[in-house]
């Protein structure tokens, strides 16, 4: 102790020292391949609380992914590029022409994502909660070959359960399972029921497991979002919906939206799914019987767009940007969580001028308190810009999904938000289809009418306080 008073000035002067050289080193360091606004938020973190800043930059501040992720993912991609020809297309199913303007924006998901757009497909938008698990539970008992399922949220309650004892049914007649699942999202099945499908013959693969202090581990904030199922390589699932009960938000009852798909386009999910496999085991062989020769099943053309931290730079984000662009009459969006850039305000608030109708749906009530902040704080813009902004009040609205014009629908797992566009692996499916549009058109419109319209007037004379918390939340988001 009488060491410690003796010295406790110098400890002082270095920790003073120590503080002032975090700042210079961060005021050099973080603006590096980093938004303006990014790096202004960090560097006011850092300048007023060096060390705890420094802390949180390391945790947060990078979006590290590790090489050897990165380099199976080029090889993912490499092996898509390679077998396009043999897997995604067929003499019997010519490849479709997506007309004007909106070839632009298919071009440029197959540029960022591999997949091409694919023909002769057909599409289901299921929104009953409960009747899509039973739908699910249907085709995995009527399986014949395999059952692959990737999820983020695969959770041990009575819906978990059902559907692993679809899987358990099926493993005991001979049919290959597999289940892969985010190892955070699906945390309480990975202690639990995972042994329990693993004892029953089901192939369980923890998705992006967190490996703190090791060689090549990712940030453990970085998670896979995905909800994809393939059924004999005949029928596709995707979209918003997990594994789990939709009352699993306390007071709260989740509203979704899945796509089930046959056609061509199933084998596009079949292969996203088997790299997300083959990230974390190295297996890279496949069987025959996973994709089985496609069949024309309707008259939809449509593309799957992967997304992630593993991929180039910008994915779902720039292809929203740019059907937005390419949109003349009328943008829909449907999201839980809208935290945007400033590229993708911008690009609404010039849809708006050039006389486009933009609506941008989301839920009245939320299960992230800072996520609704700083969403909160993003509606004066909309406002200014002339964005029609809508409070779905009935459920909790965890649909994901955007319409443009009559012309194409996407629908998937991404958020409009800065994680669902950097760090999360995401799924988005784009459909190229007016009657599919028109669907999805009816369904957005029993939200509206169950919605309020977020009045100009009544949202500028909300409380100074109010207005502080959101601003505050909306600092939140460019830590990331």
């Amino acid at each position: 102790m009488a060491w410690l008073q003796q010295h406790l000035p110098l400890i002082g002067s270095l920790y003073y020292a120590s503080e002032w050289v975090i700042r210079i080193v961060m005021l050099l360091y973080v603006p590096q391949r980093r938004t303006p606004a990014a790096a202004r938020t960090w560097l006011l973190l850092i300048l007023f609380l060096p060390w705890p800043g420094l802390v949180l930059y390391a945790i947060f501040g990078r979006v590290y992914y590790p090489q050897q992720r990165i380099a199976m993912q080029r090889q993912v991609a490499e092996l898509v590029q390679r077998t396009r020809d043999r897997l995604l297309r067929h003499e019997n199913i010519a490849p479709p022409v997506i007309a004007a303007p909106f070839d632009q924006p298919a071009r440029l998901a197959e540029n960022l994502g591999d997949f091409p757009p694919s023909a002769g497909n057909r599409f289901e938008l299921l929104g009953d909660y409960a009747g899509t698990i039973d739908r699910l539970v249907a085709d995995i008992d009527a399986a014949a070959s395999h059952v692959h399922l990737l999820y983020y949220i695969f959770e041990d309650d009575r819906t978990g359960r059902q559907v692993a004892a679809a899987l358990m049914r099926a493993a005991a007649r001979g049919v290959t399972c597999r289940l892969l699942m985010d190892s955070i999202g699906s945390k309480g099945a990975r202690r639990r029921l995972a042994h329990e499908l693993r004892a029953a013959g089901v192939e369980v693969i923890e998705l992006m497991r967190v490996r703190w202090f090791r060689r090549n581990a990712a940030r453990f904030d970085l998670r896979n979002h995905r909800k994809i199922a393939v059924i004999d390589g005949r029928i596709g699932y995707t979209g918003s919906q997990n594994i789990v009960a939709a009352e699993a938000n306390a007071g709260m009852t989740n509203e979704e939206l899945v796509v089930r798909a046959t056609g061509q386009v199933v084998r596009q999910l079949q292969i996203l799914l088997l790299a997300d496999r083959y990230l974390e085991t190295g297996d890279e062989k496949t069987h025959p019987s996973w994709f089985p020769p496609p069949e024309r099943t309707g008259s939809s053309a449509a593309q799957v767009l992967g997304s992630g931290p593993g991929y180039r730079q910008g994915q779902v984000d720039h292809v929203l940007i740019t059907l937005m662009h390419a949109a003349t009459r009328r943008i829909v969006l449907t999201t839980p969580y809208f935290i945007p850039d400033t590229a993708f305000l911008l690009t609404m608030r010039l849809a708006v001028e050039r006389g486009v109708e933009v609506h941008l749906i989301v839920s009245k009530h939320s299960n992230q308190r800072l996520a609704r902040l700083a969403q909160q704080s993003f509606y004066d813009d909309l406002l200014d810009a002339g964005v029609q902004v809508h409070f779905y009040r009935r459920n909790f609205l965890h649909a994901k999904h955007a319409s443009f014009d009559d012309r194409v629908a996407l629908i998937g797992s991404s958020n409009l938000d800065i994680r669902s566009f950097a760090l999360n692996s995401e799924i988005s499916l784009l459909i190229y289809d007016p009657a599919v549009v028109a669907e999805l058109g009816a369904v957005q419109a029993r939200y509206l009418a169950d919605a309020d319209r977020l009045d100009a007037a009544v949202w500028g004379a909300r409380p100074a306080w109010q207005r502080l918390l959101q601003n505050t939340g909306r600092l939140a988001d460019s830590f990331l």
